[in-house]
């Protein structure tokens, strides 16, 4: 089954009749739908498949020529929410139409060829990004992420149990895994601008997700005086605002995308507000600066407003630099230009255990990414499985 047709098969999973975006969330019944494709899938190709306790998959097509430590390709398929098509499902889809196309053109792979799907990448449900891939590396452990709470207060352990799986069964190992490939719909114009469908990344910037709790107490919206108030939601605004200016100052990304309150009424002064900032720069030093100063502006507002302010590190990734020596070997197969990227991937964590990374990105017409305006040319598209399948080869002849 080809790509267009695997595409088809996807487009209506999780997508929102209203807005057109996706809600996949880990360990609910849409992404347990795309599980069960994926596996279906693989069986079609004859790849043998593993799911581990928690539903990270991997797909090896393994013929007698294979031997040694094997290519990991492959991606997500959990989205943001209400978020876009491509971001995570492209990776999979190309990662099986690449293998149709090594087939079609009789190669015999040297190294087994796995495609794998890491779930949670996102973070969108239980807070920690890449949370998946952070377990099987060991970046993060289980004892620590069964304790994950989503909005509704659901523990992780019992989602996942609730998902079918059983975490004591264990997790995928990566001792089998050489290289891991990612290919990704490019999340700017990078690419847009050069005027080129494919393109190979260099580096991830270092991001992370920051709580902000901002307490104050809570009264009447009529009867207390503006002079009488301990309102956290002015705090939060002047921090939001503060972020923005900091993050434009210093050519940096700084974003409150979510935020929480409580009581969360019309006519009362909040008691508590919860912001999560989401921040990136273009060095590990760049973003704790730029963290540390919106910090510091929002402890001094606090002062001011008569509330309080205590900030928690939710999920933070230092820079990542993709293997320059698998870079170089790739570089010869294609007029494919290297780009950074700022947003996070598997990627970045295989390569932070140690495992030779590289990704491999496709071209998005709008710039636009977790929304459902993101978007990729089914032609891109196609030349991004020509290009997986060419870095494929290379890494195992």
């Amino acid at each position: 089954m080809g790509f267009e047709q695997m595409w088809r098969d996807l487009a209506p999973v999780g997508r929102s009749a209203a807005s057109g975006g996706y809600f996949r969330q880990p360990w609910a019944s849409a992404e347990s739908e795309l599980r069960s494709w994926f596996a279906e899938e693989c069986a079609a190709r004859g790849l043998t498949v593993e799911t581990d306790g928690i539903g990270n998959q991997v797909a090896w097509w393994t013929p007698g020529s294979a031997t040694g430590k094997g290519v990991l390709t492959g991606s997500h398929l959990d989205s943001v929410l209400d978020g876009g098509a491509y971001d995570g499902p492209l990776g999979v889809v190309s990662a099986l139409a690449a293998v149709d196309t090594m087939r079609g053109r009789d190669f015999a792979p040297g190294r087994p060829i796995g495609i794998g799907v890491f779930v949670e990448e996102e973070g969108s449900r239980f807070g920690r990004a890449c949370l998946g891939s952070r377990l099987v590396t060991g970046a993060t452990t289980w004892d620590e992420a069964r304790e994950l709470r989503d909005r509704d207060g659901v523990f992780l352990a019992d989602a996942v149990e609730a998902a079918g799986l059983d975490p004591s069964t264990g997790l995928l190992s990566l001792e089998r895994v050489g290289t891991f490939v990612e290919l990704h719909v490019e999340q700017g114009r990078d690419l847009v601008d050069r005027d080129v469908a494919v393109g190979l990344a260099s580096e991830i910037w270092p991001h992370g997700r920051w709580r902000f709790d901002f307490a104050g107490q809570a009264n009447h919206a009529g009867t207390t005086r503006m002079e009488d108030r301990h309102d956290p939601m002015l705090t939060y605004a002047m921090t939001a605002l503060a972020a923005n200016k900091q993050a434009r100052l210093a050519g940096q990304r700084a974003t409150f995308g979510r935020i929480s309150v409580e009581p969360n009424g019309t006519n009362s002064v909040p008691s508590l507000v919860t912001a999560w900032l989401d921040a990136r720069a273009s060095s590990d030093d760049a973003l704790a600066d730029m963290v540390d100063a919106v910090g510091r502006q929002a402890q001094d507002r606090a002062g001011r407003d008569g509330t309080s302010l205590t900030v928690t590190a939710e999920s933070v990734s230092g820079s990542v630099a993709f293997d320059p020596d698998l870079a170089a070997r790739l570089d010869g197969l294609g007029d494919w230009p290297v780009i950074p990227t700022q947003a996070g991937h598997d990627a970045g964590i295989l390569s932070d255990a140690g495992i030779p990374t590289a990704m491999v990105f496709v071209r998005n017409p709008t710039g636009v990414s977790h929304s459902p305006d993101e978007h990729a040319e089914t032609t891109d598209c196609l030349a991004g499985v020509e290009a997986l399948a060419d870095v494929l080869e290379e890494l195992a002849r």
